[in-house]
């Protein structure tokens, strides 16, 4: 299976539930025609503590969250800013099922894992720089973090979806086949 996107490098841990499509990228910027102009506003809207944009998505390309992630607005624009900042996988207890659905279409993983499984990876990695590697024809994640520690967890995803990330996305899926 060939590969449009890359799925792995290092990991944002976004310790909070329901980050919704706002905060993922603010409303104000909808406007834009261009995925390239939404780049720079990336989460600029999310609130944590000791979190700061301008400098925290430095290199990330892989976000583990908590539960309800892409909750809000139905907007394509929330995946389109975590794709054209090289973020195609963000892994959470669950996800809004527009938004869900929204990543798959433009070729990205919205991958779930339990709430367990979830709070482990933010006990053992969170606070360490983590590079998380994604192996799609095994369905596993393996994160790795600078002091040692490291995890394989199995992940999974239906076959159409599989199809769509295969296939780079849904347009590039309609175009191999009508």
């Amino acid at each position: 299976m060939s590969q449009k996107k890359a799925f792995n490098g290092k990991v944002l841990f976004l310790d909070r539930c329901d980050i919704n499509t706002d905060e993922i990228i603010p409303a104000k910027y909808l406007t834009e025609i261009t995925k390239e102009a939404l780049k720079p506003n990336l989460l600029e809207d999310l609130i944590m503590d000791g979190f700061d944009p301008s400098k925290d998505l430095h290199g990330v390309r892989v976000i583990i969250t908590r539960s309800n992630f892409g909750c809000g607005s139905s907007r394509e624009h929330a995946p389109w800013a975590l794709e054209v900042n090289d973020i195609n996988l963000v892994i959470a207890e669950n996800f809004a099922r527009i938004f869900r659905q929204n990543m798959y279409n433009c070729g990205m993983i919205a991958a779930e894992l339990s709430s367990e499984e979830i709070d482990s990876l933010f006990k053992d990695f969170s606070g360490e720089e983590a590079e998380l590697t994604t192996d799609l024809e095994n369905n596993t994640f393996t994160i790795s973090s600078k002091s040692g520690k490291s995890r394989t967890l199995a992940f999974s995803i239906s076959g159409f979806d599989r199809t769509l990330v295969a296939a780079g996305g849904w347009v590039a899926y309609a175009d191999s086949k009508y």
